[in-house]
């Protein structure tokens, strides 16, 4: 399990938590979800990424922001107990108009090879979740300490660093064979944030077929 940093102990740490917190949508699921009492949970993925790119594109921070993702470490892999969690989130999140997506991450080596073709490997952690998307520049998380507030109250996991997404350039992370998955991603990104410098998924990677 990764306990994160302080955003004063990464570089460009405050700049990017300063921003993220920006997009009222960000603040307030990082609120409520704290109470819940999880104990190894983060916001992450593009809900991050995407509102500092609005910001620095002088765009409403929450612009076109699909989802918000949440994961969150249970050693419990039956389908009943993440439900469980989902449902508590649904309660949580209900008068915001946004999707707002919970998954265990223990429960994805069940279903990841079905889905995109590859195995996923062993999870031990919410953040290992973090460390095996398609994109380094997304690969971040945040949570929020239940009780406290000020910039000590959060912790980001940042396996990469931030310098790509203050940058606005994409990365592939090619931990997983999933060229195809980054592609499609990344894609869409362009056409929403054309300012962005996207990485090409290397050639030969490795890995062994695309997902």
């Amino acid at each position: 399990m990764s306990a994160g940093q302080y955003a004063s102990d990464i570089p460009l740490g405050c700049e990017f938590l300063d921003g993220i917190l920006q997009n009222p949508i960000n603040r307030l699921i990082l609120d409520r979800f704290a109470t819940l009492g999880i104990k190894d949970w983060w916001l992450t993925a593009g809900c991050l990424a995407q509102t500092i790119w609005n910001i620095k594109a002088n765009r409403a921070p929450d612009a076109d922001i699909a989802d918000y993702d949440l994961f969150y470490f249970d050693p419990d892999t039956a389908w009943q107990a993440e439900d469980r969690v989902i449902t508590q989130g649904s309660e949580l999140f209900s008068d915001i108009a946004v999707s707002v997506e919970i998954r265990n991450q223990a429960r994805v080596p069940i279903w990841y090879p079905e889905k995109f073709g590859v195995p996923y490997g062993a999870v031990h952690a919410a953040s290992d979740g973090i460390d095996r998307f398609a994109y380094q520049t997304s690969a971040i998380g945040v949570c929020k300490d239940a009780g406290k507030d000020g910039l000590d109250a959060y912790r980001i996991y940042a396996p990469f660093g931030l310098s790509a997404v203050m940058q606005g350039r994409v990365i592939p992370n090619t931990v997983l064979p999933v060229k195809k998955v980054y592609e499609a991603k990344v894609a869409r990104w362009q056409k929403i944030w054309p300012d962005l410098i996207i990485s090409p998924w290397p050639a030969d990677d490795g890995q062994g077929q695309d997902a």
